[in-house]
């Protein structure tokens, strides 16, 4: 299958969740996660008409990223060390994996001097598992408190990752979970604008996080293929 039959392929298969869902199409956004590909692949994905583009190291994507001349709307999906910050601000719009204070600040610190913001996933533990990084649920509340005075970072939804498992079906109680995690966050008021996106659901998973509400796939595997370089 070609890249572009596997996008309308998926394309499909995200309108369909909607439809089941009573969602709108508009709602649900497609992250191309080209972290495993090479910049050949990544320019045909831009090409073929998906603008998001997902990766999870600097040091791997920004040779990317400047070979294609910034196109696209890049997202940094993986796990953000604070000494990377530097090179993640200005090129990437959208940070999934905002996980504790120290790194909102030092986004902060950097986006400020940047002149630019920073729209940031805050990254929550859903599942519970030791090998997953993010804040507890219980958590939540606090670190907005705590991040509300940061002009340059703007916490714009909630980001968690459902356990691997071979029934897709068995991930809905944990995108379900951060749908009411962020309806209640909003109840209570604590953020200037109330958190209107969630990142949750992958390849094998998608659809179910879309009937619970997703409004951003990150999609590898299924959309680019198998991996041509780590």
């Amino acid at each position: 299958m070609s890249l572009k039959e596997r996008i309308a392929h998926i394309e499909q298969r995200v309108k369909e969740a909607c439809e089941r869902s009573g969602r709108s199409i508009e709602e649900v956004h497609i992250v191309a996660v080209t972290k495993y590909v090479s910049l050949d692949t990544t320019r045909s994905v831009l090409d073929e008409g998906i603008s998001h583009i997902g990766e999870n190291r600097p040091q791997n994507a920004l040779p990317k990223w400047e070979a294609l001349g910034g196109r696209g709307t890049w997202h940094f999906i993986g796990h953000l060390q604070s000494n990377k910050v530097k090179d993640v601000i200005g090129r990437f719009q959208y940070i999934h994996s905002l996980d504790r204070l120290s790194l909102a600040r030092e986004l902060e610190k950097r986006a400020a001097a940047k002149g630019t913001q920073v729209l940031a996933f805050l990254q929550v533990n859903i599942s519970g598992e030791s090998s997953k990084q993010g804040i507890q649920p219980h958590e939540a509340a606090a670190f907005l408190k705590e991040t509300a005075g940061l002009p340059h970072v703007k916490i714009i939804g909630l980001m968690t990752m459902a356990p691997i498992v071979d029934d897709p079906e068995q991930t809905r109680p944990v995108f379900r979970a951060l749908r009411e995690l962020r309806d209640d966050l909003n109840a209570q008021g604590l953020s200037k604008e109330p958190l209107k996106e969630l990142s949750m659901g992958m390849s094998d998973d998608f659809e179910i996080a879309i009937e619970e509400g997703a409004t951003w796939v990150r999609l590898g595997t299924l959309l680019v293929g198998k991996g041509e370089e780590t």
